[in-house]
């Protein structure tokens, strides 16, 4: 492939978002009759459009670039885990764990702590568990299914999920963009999260402000049916099985078992029906899953394209000081998140020359982790077609636009991380 097609070879993520914002706007403008927009139609686009500016060489070559990304390994893993998400979470419907647990929710927290206690426990495991995926598998059906009960935004109580998500993909030790971060900086983890707890800190403090403020008019249930625990039990396992460290696939498998005995106990549904219900899961998934793969592909096109290494030569040519240092591995890793849609792999693409920013301008390697790991989130939580945003529109069936206004801890520590640079924050490492 060309490699220096320049910015010709980002020009698909221009198209993307271009798309995105024509379907953002329609959506808000549109007539309750008007016809629903789908963002696979965005991805279609840009992706057709990513192979046609390939050029000079045969088709044939440009398509199997394409689906070599649309099929890497570990785009195959997420497929898996949103096929088996969508089992689970329809077999717990069906069996009617979602309503157990939300009227748990609904019996035990006052009305106006809601939010705050969704996203406080969110916080908590993200951080225990170290992955945004399996935080938003966990909560957002639950969240999803208390705003139904009281008549609630949908949109933002799944954001207040996604934004918790964030919080321990952010901080957590075992978080894999905490390991790659610190490990491409030749740091330590306690010590990275000391640095990053500083610069983060604030954002969460405010958010979580915010969220107290936002739901303190959150419409209270008018009576909470009577609560069946045996049928929390799923969720339950799941999370305990997830903090203590179970691969998120295993966590999924073993919840959708139990939930399928338990509902076959219950009478909640026949060994046929359950099957039934399994099959509706994975279709509920269909979408999400031809968008992950179109955006894996085009990805795929616009790194060979010479894109990434584009983004990288021009930001590394005209670094003056410190603050321009960090400033521009900033600015590194946010790109090439934009252009992978992952933010470990986009941590590993950056990490070296990240590193070698530092020890050229004397960027502390506790804050240059720091600025890798809070930048890659901050833009993770904020791209629609992010892994995480995909998941948690098809678990609470809305589009990821409807999403994107109410993330307000993924804003807030882009922010709070910009500051820190401008500032020279936290000073002792700075």
């Amino acid at each position: 492939m060309n490699k220096k097609k320049g910015f010709l070879a980002l020009s698909p993520l221009l198209v993307l978002m271009a798309f995105i914002v024509m379907f953002t706007i329609y959506s808000v403008d549109k007539a309750a009759s008007a016809p629903n927009l789908s963002l696979t139609v965005a991805f279609m686009m840009a992706s057709i459009y990513a192979v046609i500016i390939s050029g000079n060489i045969p088709m044939k070559k440009r398509i199997d670039t394409f689906s070599k990304g649309a099929g890497a390994s570990n785009l195959m893993l997420m497929l898996w885990i949103y096929v088996l998400a969508g089992s689970f979470a329809a077999s717990a419907k069906g069996m009617g764990a979602i309503d157990a647990t939300v009227n748990f929710a609904l019996h035990y927290l006052p009305s106006n702590l809601l939010m705050p206690g969704l996203f406080l426990t969110a916080c908590f495991i993200s951080l225990s568990i170290g992955t945004s995926v399996g935080t938003v598998v966990a909560l957002v059906p639950i969240a999803s299914g208390i705003a139904n009960s009281i008549g609630f935004s949908t949109p933002l109580m799944v954001a207040v999920i996604v934004g918790g998500a964030y919080f321990g993909d952010n901080l957590s030790f075992i978080s894999d963009t905490t390991v790659v971060a610190t490990q491409t900086q030749d740091c330590n983890m306690k010590d990275k999260f000391r640095v990053n707890a500083m610069i983060v800190a604030p954002a969460a403090m405010i958010v979580l402000a915010v969220y107290a403020v936002l739901g303190a008019h959150t419409p209270a249930p008018h009576a909470t049916p009577p609560i069946d625990y045996l049928k929390i039990a799923p969720y339950l396992l799941v999370l305990i099985t997830a903090i203590v460290g179970l691969n998120v696939m295993a966590v999924l498998t073993i919840g959708l078992v139990l939930c399928g005995i338990i509902g076959l106990c219950a009478g909640d549904y026949t060994l046929y029906g359950w099957f039934a219900i399994i099959g509706d899961g994975v279709l509920s998934m269909g979408e999400l899953i031809i968008i992950a793969m179109m955006a894996g592909g085009m990805l795929e096109i616009i790194r060979e394209n010479g894109g990434i290494d584009f983004i990288i030569n021009k930001l590394t040519l005209h670094i003056n000081g410190k603050r321009g240092a960090e400033l521009s591995i900033a600015a590194l890793v946010s790109l090439v998140n934009l252009c992978t849609a992952n933010n470990t792999v986009a941590i590993l693409t950056v990490g070296g020359i990240a590193r070698k920013i530092a020890e050229q301008y004397g960027v502390d390697p506790r804050k240059s982790a720091s600025i890798l790991d809070t930048f890659s989130c901050a833009v993770q939580g904020l791209i629609p077609y992010g892994v995480q945003m995909l998941l948690a529109a098809g678990l609470a069936h809305i589009s990821p636009i409807q999403i994107l206004p109410y993330l307000f801890y993924p804003f807030g520590i882009g922010i709070c991380a910009l500051l820190a640079i401008v500032l020279r924050l936290p000073r002792r490492f700075s």
